[in-house]
């Protein structure tokens, strides 16, 4: 793995273009299982995942870091496609990769572990290998929780395999006073790369949760603290282990993802952009590497930038076909976002084609998407809108299984054309990029979203003259309207916007289908206030959202939005009553 020393010239990486034969070791310590997988990690990020894989897989089953290494790969496999099967492989590996560690553990070491620590006797108790084996041993935990998020967004399977990795937190705690494990140097760098990595993951994940899930680990001392977790996958991406990229990957998974779905969308764009830089010169034609320098683009509203990158993504490698899926994914929603609706469909239908990660969610959106286009346009795909909405329901999955939210949402609003006499969604494109929190990535650009607001009043106008209102009516008329605020928001016509807010909430009693509406409106209306300065009344309608609302489209969404929100407001000097989350 390349280091550079403080103003020294960086070590040349030999093996990074190098080779296409590698050979098989046939000794295998400590040190050179490490060496091997920063290797294999090098190749991975040149694009090169099938020699990484065979590097890694004929040690998998007698080396900890082969095992932990080969499972990381599969790993980020699934987390960057989310494909079932990659999950399902991820899943298999990451149960062998276990096995593997725990062969190199002290016996009875989970309880040994917390004794010696209790002591401060670890240090000399253990030695080395088994303090790697431990740290491999948690961080193998770390990944079969994350791959649980994956496939369940409630975090109730998160929460059943993440009590294990306390061992981790557990050791965490020895990093201070394992100075030289070993009377290895190298070996207590590689240790503590590996301790930052899991308790920061650990921590930034933990602070995501509600409150309502939260409560139900604090009795056994857990607790996420997100400034922590951050800090220390910050340290550990500056650090030169082999950990350090799968802590900068964590990071901007954090910030360009999970920031944007589970949060308000406030990512550190800054730091993501800092973290990647050093990586895109040595990387230059990494898949993983130009993909998260695209959707940086996007979040930014460079969306002409945006759709270069995501291109040279696509072309820059074969081997794992599902990057492209995501990267079709992306560009689906930036052609979305500019209302190039032509573009937009070519994407949706090759998802729909080859993609299986959601086929009910891609129909969804390639109806969803041709909704919006004019009778004359949408003649020309030859597609039919109506039979498409109607193939969602059947196309449903179960992961882990769970229903995913975002299918149980599709199929719910296409049954509107199950009918005999279907009745048409109202902008449903821009329900779902809503759903996607895809209004605070069109809010970077003024005129994107003008253009987006002519459209929703153009429906809003369609709606108000009518002759012949649905039962769908009253409910497509506050979701016109909740979307007319977020783009008026945006627009800095805040009091413009607040209106629209409370005409929704003002219509709650005549909505009969799209309850999740009032929640989210009260969210929305309570971010409006925060960034006004009222933190007070910001507090008030966000807790209303919180705790007066149930059973609705994207319940579990909204509470982690929600969190993020009063976690954001918490502590600030105008607030009196600050919320404990």
């Amino acid at each position: 793995m390349a280091r550079v020393g403080n103003g020294a010239e960086p070590e040349v990486d030999c093996f990074e273009d190098a080779f296409d034969r590698i050979p098989v070791a046939s000794k295998m310590d400590l040190r050179a299982s490490i060496e091997e997988c920063s290797m294999a990690l090098n190749l991975a990020l040149n694009n090169k995942f099938s020699e990484a894989l065979d590097l890694l897989r004929p040690w998998s089953k007698d080396s900890m870091y082969h095992a932990l290494g080969y499972s990381s790969i599969l790993v980020m496999q699934a987390t960057m496609t989310f494909e079932h099967k990659d999950i399902q492989a991820g899943m298999t590996t990451i149960k062998e990769a276990l096995q593997t560690c725990q062969r190199f553990r002290k016996r009875n070491s989970v309880v040994g572990s917390i004794s010696s620590l209790m002591s401060k006797q670890m240090p000399d108790s253990l030695k080395a290998e088994e303090m790697h084996a431990e740290i491999c041993y948690a961080e193998c935990l770390l990944q079969k929780a994350t791959l649980t998020f994956i496939q369940d967004e409630n975090m109730i399977s998160f929460i059943k395999g993440g009590i294990k990795i306390r061992t981790s937190y557990q050791i965490y705690n020895l990093s201070n006073m394992s100075q030289g494990v070993g009377g290895d140097s190298e070996a207590f760098r590689q240790f503590e790369g590996g301790v930052k990595l899991g308790i920061g993951s650990f921590n930034l994940m933990l602070s995501l949760l509600p409150a309502r899930i939260l409560r139900l680990l604090e009795f056994i001392g857990f607790s996420g603290n997100r400034e922590f977790g951050l800090s220390q996958l910050r340290d550990g991406a500056g650090s030169h282990s082999l950990r350090s990229i799968l802590c900068v990957l964590t990071l901007l998974l954090y910030h360009t993802y999970v920031c944007l779905i589970l949060g308000t969308g406030e990512g550190n764009l800054v730091e993501a952009e800092a973290l990647l830089e050093p990586y895109i010169e040595r990387f230059p034609r990494g898949a993983i590497i130009l993909f998260y320098s695209a959707r940086i683009a996007l979040l930014r509203g460079n969306f002409e930038n945006a759709l270069v990158k995501f291109q040279e993504c696509i072309s820059a490698q074969q081997q794992w076909r599902q990057i492209h899926h995501l990267c079709y994914w992306e560009l689906m929603w930036c052609h979305s976002f500019q209302q190039q609706w032509r573009e937009a469909y070519r994407y949706a239908d090759l998802l729909c084609r080859e993609s299986r990660w959601s086929k009910a969610i891609y129909m969804y959106q390639k109806a969803a998407i041709l909704s919006m286009m004019s009778e004359e346009e949408l003649k020309t795909t030859g597609e039919d809108v109506v039979e498409l909405f109607r193939q969602v329901e059947g196309l449903k999955q179960r992961l882990a299984g769970k229903s995913i939210p975002t299918e149980k949402f599709a199929i719910r609003k296409s049954r509107r054309y199950s009918s005999a006499t279907p009745v048409k969604l109202v902008i449903p494109a821009l329900e779902m990029m809503y759903v996607w929190n895809g209004f605070t990535i069109v809010g970077k650009r003024a005129d994107t979203t003008e253009s987006l607001l002519i459209t929703i009043e153009r429906a809003e106008e369609q709606l108000r003259n009518d002759p012949n209102p649905s039962e769908f009516h009253p409910d497509d008329q506050c979701l016109v309207q909740m979307l007319k605020g977020l783009c008026l928001k945006y627009l800095g016509r805040l009091l413009q916007a607040e209106l629209c807010f409370t005409q929704v909430l003002s219509s709650e009693k005549l909505i009969r289908y799209d309850h999740y509406l009032i929640p989210f409106t009260l969210y929305e209306l309570g971010l409006l206030y925060k960034q006004q300065g009222n933190y007070v009344k910001a507090t008030r309608f966000i807790e209303d959202a919180k705790l007066n609302y149930k059973d609705y489209s994207m319940e579990s969404r909204l509470h982690f939005r929600i969190h993020a929100a009063l976690s954001s407001l918490k502590g600030s000097p105008t607030n009196s009553t600050p919320n404990k989350v």
